[in-house]
């Protein structure tokens, strides 16, 4: 008798944990906190290489200034120079498709830089590019990384994008075209994998 008794609790411990988790397992899909989806399913085809090419025109004082200092370091080591280790600037850049800041326009960079070495012009670039101009107008490509001004070309990382480069990866490389106390001509060829 006491065998069948065991037998039962056990095959009612059983159900009971089976019901427990068949119904734990039924939870809608918005209490999922994630889940695998097919790259089909979210209409993306074939990932291609693009190779953009444009001009970034950054003015930091006048009238037409289109970067803006919004903190600065410690008064005690502020100097005359225009660029010191700290200052953080917000950017509303022209994009252009030749160096001349009258030429036709393909976009903005927005974000901001900060000057981060003590030693030496670097930045640390958060931008976006966005893009209005032809199959790209509405999309844009997310810049994070470091900028050594003064070297020769640098390269910065592309960390993802919208529209058009949705799933975005690749990199930007920057080459100064010309630098006024005011006003920096940067070249800029980018180049980016997306599923276009």
């Amino acid at each position: 008798m006491a065998s069948l008794m065991l037998k039962i609790h056990s095959f009612i411990l059983f159900l009971i944990l089976f019901f427990i988790t068949v119904i734990a397992g039924r939870r809608s899909d918005s209490e999922v906190f994630g889940k695998y989806i097919s790259i089909s399913s979210l209409g993306l085809k074939r990932e291609r290489l693009s190779h953009l090419h444009f001009y970034f025109h950054d003015v930091i004082s006048g009238k037409n200034a289109t970067a803006i200092r919004v903190a600065a370091e410690a008064p005690l080591t502020n100097r005359s120079s225009p660029l010191i280790f700290g200052d953080v600037y917000v950017v509303d850049d022209p994009l252009t498709i030749e160096p001349d800041v009258n030429s036709k326009m393909v976009g903005k960079a927005q974000g901001s830089y900060v000057v981060v070495s003590q030693a030496e012009l670097s930045l640390l670039m958060v931008l976006n590019f966005a893009f209005t101009e032809g199959k790209y107008n509405g999309s844009t490509l997310s810049v994070l990384g470091r900028n050594k001004v003064l070297s020769a070309v640098r390269e910065m990382p592309i960390v993802g994008g919208s529209g058009v480069f949705r799933f975005a990866r690749g990199y930007a490389q920057a080459k100064t075209h010309s630098i006024t106390q005011i006003h920096a001509i940067v070249e800029y060829n980018v180049f980016v994998m997306a599923q276009i």
